[in-house]
């Protein structure tokens, strides 16, 4: 998504949550006609993911979402930290650093999160290999929580002739200490007709943590839906 992983620009530069998501809807604006994608969203990719299915619907095969975040259709997509924010106690987040700046626009104050160490390792890594953890720490960006977005506020943004007219797929990790393999569950109920698939082992990271087994969960899943 824009400003992560090796994009450049900083968080703060992103206008909007649709901006954020910008790759992947052009990625999916720009696949030949008659061609569907298998797309698959982890964490807070599942927003994007969502995003991108209410946009695309006709173009995507099937939508996984993997210990990811997975909104309600006809409900804000806030609705998902909304819920969240009941369920984890204080001090959840650790030593993670919640920051709001205002550097390129007094006006528009820019809410970022940064992960940090002791969190990654203790909810979000603590299965997976450990180089795969220092990697992560070295490489950690802040992102942008987008609170006031229109996105991620109205009302109708994903309706069931878009988001939910897509085949969708939960996989639930069901070690993760992030979110629980309990919420990941509630969410996938809010959107009936999605199929859950459990995988036992893995951390909130299982493409590290199970990355044989997600694998082969996938190819079945395309298998099944292309």
């Amino acid at each position: 998504m824009a400003a992560c992983g090796a994009r450049p620009g900083r968080a703060g530069e992103v206008g909007s949550f649709e901006e954020y998501s910008r790759p992947l809807l052009d990625a999916l604006a720009a696949l030949p006609p008659g061609e569907r994608a298998v797309l698959v969203g982890h964490s807070y990719g599942g927003q994007s993911l969502a995003l991108a299915m209410q946009a695309f619907p006709d173009r995507v095969a099937v939508a996984v979402f993997a210990s990811a975040a997975m909104p309600a259709v006809g409900k804000p997509m806030k609705f998902v930290s909304e819920q969240f924010a009941q369920e984890r106690g204080p001090g959840f987040f650790k030593d993670c650093v919640i920051e709001t700046t205002g550097d390129d626009d007094p006006r528009r104050p820019c809410k970022t999160f940064l992960l940090g160490p002791d969190y990654m390792a203790e909810r979000l890594y603590q299965l997976s290999p450990p180089e795969d953890l220092t990697l992560a720490t070295m490489l950690v960006r802040p992102s942008r929580q987008f609170v006031d977005d229109a996105t991620m506020n109205g009302e109708e943004v994903l309706t069931a002739e878009g988001y939910v007219a897509v085949n969708r797929v939960y996989i639930v990790a069901e070690e993760d200490a992030s979110w629980s393999p309990e919420f990941q569950r509630r969410m996938a109920s809010w959107n009936p007709g999605t199929e859950v698939r459990g995988l036992e082992g893995a951390d909130h990271m299982p493409m590290f943590s199970k990355p044989r087994q997600l694998a082969d969960l996938l190819v079945e899943i395309a298998n099944k839906y292309v």
